[in-house]
C-alpha cells in the first residue's frame, strides 16, 4: 500500500521558509541548516557525528537512489537534526541495500524534507550564513515556525561533544563485512592491526568528539592498536594507557565550547607525545597552542574542497565538514606553522608545531564520502610516532 503523502515546512529565523513533502520521522525538529555539496555518500554524511545540531541539505538534487545498507556508516547512529532534499528517491535500487532511505530515517527519528528548491535554499545560505532552523511536519504555520527557529538554541558555545562521545573506553577491531552478501561477516574477519610486521600493534589513544569508523580504519590500517576514549578523559590518564601516540578527532559544535578536550590537549603537548588531530581535533589545537577560533560564514561541507599544501605546493582536493576556522592571525610562529591553505577563502586548514611532534589538518583524509588525496597523512603520523619512541 503507497504511503499517504503528507506536507512539511523548512523554516529559518530570518522568515524565509519552503513548503515541500515529508519523508522520514514524523514530527518537529531544531537545527542550523547547511549544505553538502557531495554528489555521493549521503548515509556517511548521516552518520557523521559531526552534524550533531545541524540539519544538512544536500546540493546533488536526487539523493536516496541506492539505498542504505549496514556497512557505509560512520557512527552507531545519525546524530544530524534534520535530512533536505530536492528529490528523494522512493525505489531505490543497488545489490548492497538493506532498506531505504525513508525507513532509515524512521527508524532514526530523523524528520526529512524534499521537494523543495535546494539550489534556491542553498544560494540563501552562501549569501546571508547559516542559520537557525526547524523542519515541521505537524505545525505547518510558517510564522509560528520562523518564531520557534529564532527562539531556538544556536551552535555558539554550546558542548555537543558529550552528547556524540562514546562512555567508556574500548578497543577497536575492524570486522569487514563481506560485500557479496550484505550483513555476513567474511570468514577471514581479519585484524587490520596486523599490517606489516615493524609497526603492528603500536598502541595509540583516539580521544573521540564524535569519531567516525572510518578514521579507526586507517588509524588501525597503517598499523596501529587502537583504544577510543571518551572526550572528557583526563590528560594523565592517556599518558598512564601505555599510549605511543595520541589522536584528536573530529566532532560537532564550536570549538570553544568544550574547553576540557583542548587543556587535554595541551597538557599532552607538554608531554613531547606525537599527537594528530582532524577537523575539531585541528581546532583543539589551534586553542591548545592560545590560538582562537571563529564561526565561519556558511562552513566547507563537501568532498570536492581545494587545499593548498604549502610544504611541497601542491593541490589536494579533500573531504570537509566544518563550520568553524582557528584564526592563523591569533598563533604564535615561532611555535607552529600553517601547513594546509583553503584555496577557496585562504582559511587554516592545517597546522604542524616546528619543536614537537604534532600535527592536525582541518579536512578529512579518510574521506567517506570524498577523495584519497590526502591519505598519506596517515602514514606521516605512523613515521612520527615511530620516531618519537625509536620503534
Amino acid at each position: 500500500m503507497a504511503s499517504k503523502i503528507k506536507k512539511a515546512v523548512l523554516a529559518m529565523e530570518d522568515g524565509t521558509w519552503f513548503e515541500g513533502l515529508a519523508f522520514g520521522a514524523d514530527g518537529k525538529s531544531f537545527g542550523e541548516v547547511c549544505f553538502n555539496t557531495s554528489m555521493t555518500g549521503y548515509q556517511e554524511i548521516l552518520t557523521d557525528p559531526s552534524y550533531r545540531g545541524q540539519m544538512v541539505a544536500m546540493t546533488y538534487p536526487l539523493i536516496g537512489n541506492y539505498g542504505v545498507n549496514h556497512v557505509d556508516i560512520e557512527s552507531r547512529k545519525p546524530f544530524l537534526s534534520g535530512f533536505i532534499v530536492k528529490e528523494y528517491c522512493k525505489h531505490p535500487s543497488n545489490y548492497r541495500m538493506t532498506q531505504n532511505l525513508g525507513d532509515y530515517l524512521r527508524k532514526n527519528n530523523i524528520v526529512g524534507i524534499e521537494g523543495i528548491d535546494t539550489r534556491a535554499l542553498t544560494a540563501h545560505l552562501r549569501k546571508y550564513g547559516a542559520k537557525k532552523g526547524v523542519i515541521s511536519t505537524t505545525d505547518l504555520d510558517p510564522k509560528r515556525l520562523v518564531k520557534q527557529a529564532k527562539d531556538s538554541a544556536g551552535l555558539i558555545g554550546r558542548d555537543l561533544v558529550k552528547e556524540v562521545t562514546c562512555d567508556k573506553p574500548y578497543h577497536w577491531t575492524e570486522l569487514p563485512y563481506n560485500l557479496d552478501k550484505p550483513g555476513e561477516k567474511t570468514d577471514s574477519q581479519m585484524n587490520l592491526s596486523v599490517m606489516d610486521s615493524k609497526t603492528a600493534g603500536i598502541p595509540i589513544a583516539a580521544i573521540d568528539c564524535g569519531i567516525k569508523y572510518n578514521i579507526l580504519r586507517k588509524l588501525t590500517a597503517n598499523g596501529f592498536d587502537v583504544t577510543v576514549y571518551p572526550a572528557t578523559t583526563k590528560a594523565d590518564v592517556l599518558l598512564a594507557s601505555g599510549a605511543k601516540g595520541f589522536f584528536f578527532s573530529n566532532g560537532p559544535g564550536d570549538p570553544e565550547g568544550v574547553p576540557y578536550v583542548f587543556e587535554t590537549l595541551r597538557k599532552l603537548i607538554d608531554s613531547n607525545a606525537p599527537i594528530f588531530g582532524i577537523c575539531l581535533g585541528h581546532q583543539m589545537l589551534g586553542l591548545a597552542l592560545g590560538g582562537k577560533t571563529y564561526k565561519l560564514k556558511f562552513g566547507h561541507r563537501g568532498g570536492n574542497q581545494p587545499v593548498l599544501n604549502t610544504r611541497n605546493n601542491k593541490v589536494e582536493i579533500t573531504s570537509q565538514n566544518h563550520g568553524f576556522a582557528v584564526e592563523t592571525e591569533s598563533l604564535d610562529k615561532s611555535l607552529v606553522y600553517q601547513s594546509h591553505v583553503n584555496l577557496s577563502d585562504n582559511t587554516s586548514e592545517g597546522l604542524t608545531m616546528k619543536h614537537k611532534p604534532v600535527f592536525s589538518v582541518q579536512y578529512h583524509p579518510e574521506a567517506s564520502p570524498g577523495p584519497h588525496d590526502a591519505d598519506y597523512l596517515f602514514k606521516q603520523f605512523r613515521e612520527m610516532v615511530e620516531q618519537n619512541n625509536r620503534l
